[in-house]
């Protein structure tokens, strides 16, 4: 059987006020996603996700933190365990994104933490790869990608939440 299509929309953090937030939401409701179809996966910045969880959900859509720590609960500030989206009812994440690695020193191996953590509490991945400009000029793409992928492959235990 074929995977639903995933569509997902990163909200950065490009979205300035909650009422921005809502007012985008709202135009979305003339015309909402077919849930059917599509699963659209939509991650607003930290502060956002919990406001805009009900409103997103009655869209037939799915809430995501645009990242995860590798950690689970303790002494660290500004981190989102996985056991906290858990708690919380949310069931999906990113990890991995290209501006994780570059501008916050997220290795391979962070990620493959990520993924451990998320899968043991069944929290759906959208696994980022990609190479950057210059490992692209340099033609470097397959093999960035590769070793992306490589890094987590021995942490997913359950592909159908990848």
């Amino acid at each position: 059987m074929a995977r639903k299509p995933i569509v997902g929309g990163n909200w950065k953090c490009n979205i300035p006020t909650m009422k921005v937030a809502t007012d985008l939401l709202d135009a979305w409701k003339a015309n909402p996603p077919d849930a059917s179809k599509v699963d659209m996966v939509i991650c607003p910045s930290a502060i956002h996700i919990m406001p805009a969880k009900e409103q997103i959900e009655s869209l037939g859509m799915f809430v995501a933190t645009q990242n995860v720590s590798a950690t689970g609960f303790g002494a660290f500030t500004g981190e989102l365990a996985a056991d906290h989206l858990e708690d919380c009812g949310i069931g999906w994440t990113l990890i991995g994104h290209s501006e994780r690695r570059k501008l916050y020193g997220e290795t391979d191996e962070d990620t493959a933490k990520k993924v451990e953590k998320c899968q043991a509490k069944g929290i759906k991945v959208i696994f980022c790869i990609g190479e950057s400009l210059e490992e692209r000029e340099a033609g470097k793409t397959d093999e960035v990608n590769k070793r992306q992928l490589s890094a987590v492959l021995s942490a997913i235990k359950d592909w159908d939440s990848i």
